[in-house]
């Protein structure tokens, strides 16, 4: 004989409805406490976005390490052009990142 499979409702570990994908992974970031690095992977990755392709080209390292931001900047008057809009382009990726990511900017 043929059993049927029958769905109990209280025994079911999922909430009943329908989840929006982004919802589900920001659930998932925030479970996981990975968020913080994964709005820093996104800054990394969408650098040329954030501050457009002129200074992206002339940028050889963007990470950040504990709310900092490293540049490494191959030329040289690009660096002090940056350095005195430090406080832009921290405004920008916070902007971007909809929350405090970053609080200072450092050239190496």
């Amino acid at each position: 004989m043929a059993q049927h499979y029958r769905f109990d409702k209280e025994k079911a570990s999922r909430k009943p409805g329908v989840t929006p994908l982004k919802d589900a992974i920001d659930q998932m970031l925030d479970r996981y406490k990975i968020r913080t690095r994964f709005d820093q992977s996104y800054v990394v990755a969408h650098w040329d976005k954030i501050m457009g392709s002129a200074i992206a080209t002339r940028t050889k390292k963007v990470y950040i390490h504990e709310r900092t931001l490293f540049l490494q900047i191959e030329s040289a008057p690009l660096r002090n052009e940056l350095l005195r809009a430090k406080s832009k382009i921290i405004e920008l990726i916070n902007r971007e990142m909809k929350s405090d990511l970053v609080d200072d900017v450092i050239f190496i």
